[in-house]
C-alpha cells in the first residue's frame, strides 16, 4: 500500500479533534492490532509487548493502573501526568511494545493500528469497575476460565 502519512492518519487525527489530555485525568484506551492480527497469541511475543509497557521512557510520567494484552487488541487504564497528552502516551506505549513484538516476530512495520479508543473515567468509583472489566477480558473472551491462568494483565487495585 503507497499511502501518503497524512492521508493514512487523517481519519484518526478527525477522531481526535476536540478531545483534551487533562494531567491526573483517567483513562480506558483500547488499541487493536493491524488488521486484529493476533500477534500476542504466540507467549513469547506477548512477553515481549509486556515488557514494553513498563519501561518509563515510554510512560514518561503517566502511571499505568490496569492493564490486559490480548492476542489482538490491548486495554490500558492510564492516569495522565503533567508532561505528555494522552496520544503521545498511547502511541509510545504501542511503538515500544510493536519494537519488541516486531523483534520476535522477524518482521519490520506497523503493528497496532494508528487509531485507538479512549473513554475518560468520570469518577472514583469508576476506577475499580473499570479496571475489574479490563482484567477480566480474557476470562470473557473464552481464553481461560480464572484470571489467574492469563499471563498477560496486572492491576495497581490487586
Amino acid at each position: 500500500m503507497d499511502m501518503h502519512v497524512d492521508d493514512r492518519f487523517r481519519g484518526h487525527r478527525a477522531l481526535r479533534r476536540g478531545r483534551v489530555s487533562l494531567p491526573g485525568q483517567v483513562y480506558h484506551v483500547t488499541a487493536s492490532t493491524l488488521g486484529r492480527r493476533p500477534w500476542f497469541a504466540d507467549f513469547h511475543v506477548g512477553c515481549e509487548a509486556v515488557r514494553a509497557f513498563h519501561q518509563q521512557v515510554a510512560l514518561a510520567d503517566a502511571r499505568l493502573l490496569a492493564w490486559v494484552l490480548m492476542p489482538d487488541h490491548g486495554h490500558w487504564l492510564l492516569q495522565m501526568g503533567e508532561c505528555m497528552p494522552l496520544e503521545r502516551v498511547v502511541s509510545r506505549l504501542k511503538a515500544a511494545s510493536g519494537v519488541r513484538a516486531n523483534r520476535m516476530l522477524a518482521r519490520a512495520g506497523p503493528l497496532w493500528e494508528p487509531a485507538f479508543h479512549d473513554r475518560a473515567l468520570r469518577c472514583e468509583d469508576d476506577l475499580f469497575v473499570v479496571a475489574r472489566y479490563i482484567i477480566a477480558n480474557p476470562v470473557r473472551a473464552g481464553l481461560v476460565e480464572r484470571i489467574g491462568d492469563y499471563p498477560f494483565w496486572d492491576s495497581a487495585f490487586l
